[in-house]
């Protein structure tokens, strides 16, 4: 059996997911988050597991559902929350918003609403971590659909030429807007590539947090100790729609399909096995969703509470500093 304090700590992650993909929800019809936003409801699990199998200084990047990346890898909910909502205490002080998100606090990198692109960053994170001769991971998360997309595959390639530390993790929730990945992709299981690559590639019950962790780490340990990349696939599904408010003119999914997997509901799977484990009462489990909702209802007031980042703030942050070292030329 796993340790205690991380079974109840994947579950407090994944109901922090949760609740602040459901207010995001809330707040984006009411007007105060602005724009589009995907959120990753009934995928948690996948995020959640596989963030837990790393280090704090290890490095992961996201995609344009992303939410619930930095808050798997550590980064707290309000400075998030005011992201969302465009405020300068953001974690990108109001500039980055829900595709943007990045915590260099806690390793996350950043995210893209370029389906794909952060692949290649972690790599290139990877590729720093192995020139600066630490034992640093990078993990990059994408989906079934971005696996079509040719930068990942040469970001895989590349990776694997040069016996890098990244793991590839594919949250496959089956569905690429209204495409289905037994339309988009000949192997419909991503992590079958490994071979094709010289990688190691499993594929994993998405919706519970622990076979993920169990593989993630599994891939990480031989990443650390120089045996190179590894796909990952977490197979979940994407319980929402791609996009809130973006209209689909058509029933491109079985109503039947959606309820069956609302009934493997992470959050539900996790925490029935604590419980069942002795790990906590129904009664703990209750208090731990109401501190949840409070935490996140405290960091929504903070953020409305919070300044707009004014104008100027927009020539900020354009470019690097100087570097402390000379360059060679």
């Amino acid at each position: 059996m796993h340790d205690k304090d991380l079974l109840v700590e994947m579950q407090r992650r994944m109901l922090r997911i949760r609740r602040l993909d459901d207010r995001a929800r809330e707040l984006n019809l009411q007007g105060e988050i602005a724009g589009t936003i995907h959120t990753s409801t009934g995928q948690e699990a996948a995020c959640v597991g596989a963030t837990a199998a790393l280090r704090d200084d290890d490095y992961i990047t996201g995609t344009h559902r992303s939410h619930g990346h930095p808050i798997g890898k550590g980064s707290p909910v309000d400075g998030l929350m005011a992201e969302l909502m465009g405020k300068s205490t953001g974690v990108c002080k109001g500039k980055g918003g829900s595709m943007h998100l990045a915590d260099f606090s806690v390793g996350s990198l950043g995210e893209s609403g370029i389906v794909g692109s952060g692949v290649p960053v972690a790599v290139g994170a990877g590729l720093s971590a192995k020139i600066r001769g630490t034992d640093q991971v990078a993990l990059a998360f994408f989906g079934d659909g971005a696996a079509a997309q040719g930068a990942v595959h040469e970001a895989m390639n590349l990776a694997a030429v040069w016996d890098l530390p990244v793991i590839f993790l594919c949250e496959n929730n089956h569905w690429a807007v209204t495409i289905s990945v037994c339309d988009h992709s000949a192997v419909p299981e991503i992590s079958q590539r490994g071979p094709g690559y010289a990688m190691p590639g499993v594929s994993v019950d998405g919706n519970d947090p622990v076979p993920v962790y169990e593989a993630t780490l599994e891939a990480v340990e031989r990443a650390r100790a120089g045996g190179g990349p590894s796909i990952v696939e977490a197979l979940t599904y994407r319980v929402q729609e791609h996009a809130q408010g973006l209209p689909i003119s058509r029933e491109y999914r079985e109503q039947a399909e959606i309820d069956e997997w609302l009934g493997r509901d992470p959050i539900d799977v996790h925490g029935a096995s604590l419980v069942a484990a002795g790990v906590l009462t129904e009664t703990e489990l209750s208090q731990l969703v109401e501190e949840v909702h409070e935490e996140m209802e405290a960091a929504i007031e903070a953020a409305r509470a919070a300044e707009d980042p004014p104008p100027a703030a927009a020539f900020e942050d354009l470019y690097a500093d100087e570097p402390d070292v000379a360059v060679a030329r």
